[in-house]
């Protein structure tokens, strides 16, 4: 049995496109989360990429989804802060959340941006080496969507009319703000800072250091219990699951083979652990929704959960991923115990 009832229902994207028409992709991401509020979703969440064909403004995408939807919340899973002005990117969270009417959910994570020294240049010129990208980053974050001080000035000048926070403030936001973590560290640092939890299929197996296959589940638990122990809120402390699930119960035959051929290819990273920060993969859920809500019931991260944010591959086409969401939405979500909410208007 699932120890908790799935409360909350979501699906992340990481957006691609094509270089020459990228209008296209960004539309296609825009037309997902549609569709994930007309199925019942309470969440739809998009990754971050710089330098890549996918999402690098999650805050633009975001924003025009606030204009189509009025009901899901919209989440970044996440955001790599080391690409960011702490200060500026609460002007902008803050002015996104106001246009949703407060069902933004922004994550982070910390470390230095990806290839670093290929881009510190062009990102950070004249500071790369004073650039600080770990967790104090994050407090500087949290601070300013929390309302404190920014500045020693609040006043007029002439005409000009001047705040010592940063604006627009939206009440509410600093407590819905996650972090990404998939490390024992990370679990507590969020829990003891008061954020919510994103957990993924990655985590670092750190403290399973014998040789062997490692269980991702008994890992990922350890991180969730970890960080509820160090969350003011302990127990009711919110975590949210990302695994990589891929129902095939209204998919054809053509397209059952190609999702299989995608995990098959996927499936020998998992198991063992990887490189000096030793990250172990989940392997991904392919089949009928029964099957997958078996084997969901049986991982024990997952019975430690009420909220999840089921991956969708990154590879797909549209029509698959219509196919993925409204299979989860309508099979795989209720064989879990999850309800759509009701909703008006």
């Amino acid at each position: 049995m699932n120890g908790r009832p799935l409360r909350k229902l979501g699906f992340l994207t990481i957006g691609l496109f094509d270089e020459k028409d990228p209008a296209r992709g960004h539309e296609s991401t825009l037309r997902l989360i549609e569709l994930g509020e007309r199925l019942g979703y309470d969440s739809a969440w998009v990754r971050h990429r710089h330098l890549q064909y996918g999402i690098a403004s999650p805050v633009a995408v975001l924003a025009a989804a606030t204009q189509r939807t009025e009901h899901i919340e919209l989440g970044t899973a996440v955001t790599p802060l080391g690409w960011e002005n702490p200060l500026r990117l609460a002007e902008d969270w803050a002015t996104v959340d106001l246009l949703s009417g407060g069902r933004f959910n922004p994550g982070v994570s910390t470390g230095p941006p990806m290839h670093y020294e290929r881009v510190r240049d062009a990102l950070y010129p004249g500071t790369a080496d004073a650039e600080e990208f770990g967790y104090e980053r994050v407090r500087r974050l949290l601070a300013h969507l929390a309302g404190e001080p920014a500045t020693d000035f609040r006043g007029t000048e002439g005409i000009e009319t001047y705040s010592d926070r940063v604006q627009p403030h939206s009440p509410g936001l600093r407590g819905r703000v996650w972090y990404g973590g998939g490390s024992l560290r990370s679990a507590r640092w969020a829990g003891e800072n008061a954020m919510n939890l994103l957990t993924s299929s990655v985590v670092k197996a750190e403290d399973a250091a014998t040789p062997g296959p490692v269980d991702f589940a008994a890992v990922q638990l350890s991180h969730i219990r970890a960080f509820r122990a160090a969350h003011p809120a302990g127990d009711a402390a919110r975590v949210s699951q990302g695994l990589v699930v891929i129902p095939t119960d209204s998919a054809g035959a053509a397209r059952r083979a190609k999702y299989e051929e995608y995990a098959a290819r996927r499936l020998p990273r998992t198991g063992q652990p990887h490189g000096p920060a030793r990250l172990l993969y989940a392997p991904d859920l392919v089949g009928p929704s029964e099957w997958i809500a078996e084997r969901l019931r049986e991982h024990a991260a997952f019975r430690e959960v009420e909220e999840v944010a089921f991956a969708l591959p990154f590879t797909f086409d549209e029509e698959d991923y219509e196919q993925i969401l409204t299979d989860i939405a309508e099979r795989l979500g209720p064989a879990l115990g999850w309800e759509a909410a009701v909703r008006s208007g």
